[in-house]
């Protein structure tokens, strides 16, 4: 069959107006400028209206949505338990001067689910309890330094950024120190280097960062790193912002086995409804009562409501079981699309949050041009990011996707 091609006129008129009063019109990982978005008359650069697991654009065009906003989308958009319950929570309180005990709930949950949670502090976004997770281990070890494991990402805050950032000082991260993902032996030799004055070693459950294919642990090795933190007194510090809740519900950590001390929660933690969370262990608990750090809507309880909500259906739903079940249906599917028509596609990551790169064309180009085309026929996709799956994707929208790829793979 022949897929129709998308057109944005709509979504092009609107750029041009977004240009005059939004820097670069679009910003940050949404925006044209940044690289995922390659050939930009591919993509769509605005929605209308979200719905399960599809988006429509400014000019009526459908996609299945591979994104899910780039993550938060876990049961599919607008689910009706989580809306539901974000309604009628709205009707009642939402942002008051004393918070809804809605707070004490949430907390008392996250801490019932999460291994490794004794406690839970709320923000808003990833990099807010990031942020707060290194604050946090510098206040308890007195140290400075901080590890970091190269091609992480752990928000934009100056302090994980890089030295030739615009806007970013030498002193914002002359304290960090880069090791090798899976390379134990730099990493202890590392350690032994900086003795007494590494503060935390802050790490994405597995290696899933951009442009380049994910790497998971090696067998032992998050174990391994345990034992070398406890050796120097250092605080480990689980980013689970992406991969949370779609591998266990119990954490990441807890799926590959060991304990972090921190662990940091956002975007599949309430569906799209802004709210994060920093977990940890008891021996951290009043150093974070006595760090100074909040912000005008952390408490909004509309958004505690969703989290609640969204963390009892995932329960309900053992939804992590049934994204690795639909990732690899997807992923295989791909690939084996790739292979009818001579490419060498590879899916890399978990499957609940897979990377694709066709590793014909080292210069990525390839890949952007078949991206294109699957983007062009209504399946969204990015060039050089994991993507997403949520609860509301079906077999028919797995056929589909396939179907497409099928004529994508032809159209190179």
């Amino acid at each position: 069959m022949s897929f129709p091609i998308n057109t944005y006129e709509k979504s092009r008129a609107m750029f041009q107006r977004a240009v005059k009063v939004i820097p670069s019109g679009l910003y940050g990982h949404q925006g044209p400028a940044e690289g995922c978005y390659i050939p930009v008359d591919a993509f769509p650069l605005f929605s209308s209206r979200a719905q399960g697991p599809y988006f429509w654009d400014l000019d009526g065009n459908r996609f299945i949505d591979y994104m899910c906003a780039y993550g938060p989308n876990v049961l599919g958009y607008n689910d009706p338990v989580v809306e539901e319950a974000a309604r009628k929570q709205a009707e009642i309180e939402n942002c008051v001067t004393a918070p809804s005990s809605l707070i004490v709930d949430f907390a008392e949950l996250l801490v019932d689910t999460v291994d490794s949670a004794d406690w839970a502090f709320f923000a808003k976004n990833g990099g807010d309890v990031t942020t707060l997770a290194v604050m946090t281990a510098r206040a308890y070890t007195h140290r400075k330094k901080i590890v970091f494991f190269k091609g992480y990402y752990h928000g934009v805050a100056p302090w994980c950024q890089k030295i030739d950032y615009a806007g970013v000082l030498p002193e914002d991260v002359e304290n960090n120190l880069y090791a090798l993902w899976n390379d134990y032996e730099g990493l202890k030799a590392l350690f032994e280097a900086n003795q007494g004055q590494i503060a935390a070693l802050i790490a994405q459950p597995y290696m899933h960062g951009n442009f380049m294919d994910n790497q998971l642990p090696a067998q032992g090795f998050w174990q391994k790193v345990r034992a070398l933190c406890d050796q120097h007194g250092v605080v480990l510090v689980v980013d689970d912002v992406r991969a949370g809740f779609r591998l266990d519900l119990a954490g990441s950590d807890h799926f590959y086995g060991f304990k972090a001390d921190l662990i940091c929660f956002c975007k599949a933690l309430a569906n799209g409804h802004n709210v994060s969370a920093l977990c940890g262990r008891d021996f951290l608990k009043n150093t974070v009562s006595g760090i100074s750090y909040t912000g005008s809507y952390w408490m909004s309880a509309v958004p505690f409501a969703a989290g609640i909500a969204c963390i009892q259906r995932m329960k309900q739903l053992n939804l992590p079981q049934l994204l690795r079940e639909k990732g690899e249906k997807v992923t295989q599917g791909l690939v084996d699309a790739a292979r009818r028509h001579g490419y060498d596609l590879r899916a890399t990551g978990e499957p609940a949050l897979f990377y694709l790169r066709l590793a014909d064309d080292d210069s990525l180009m390839l890949h952007q041009r078949w991206i294109a085309e699957m983007v062009k026929r209504g399946i969204f996709l990015t060039n050089h990011h994991n993507h997403f799956l949520n609860y509301a994707l079906s077999d028919a929208d797995i056929q589909y996707t396939l179907e497409v790829a099928d004529e994508a793979f032809a159209a190179l």
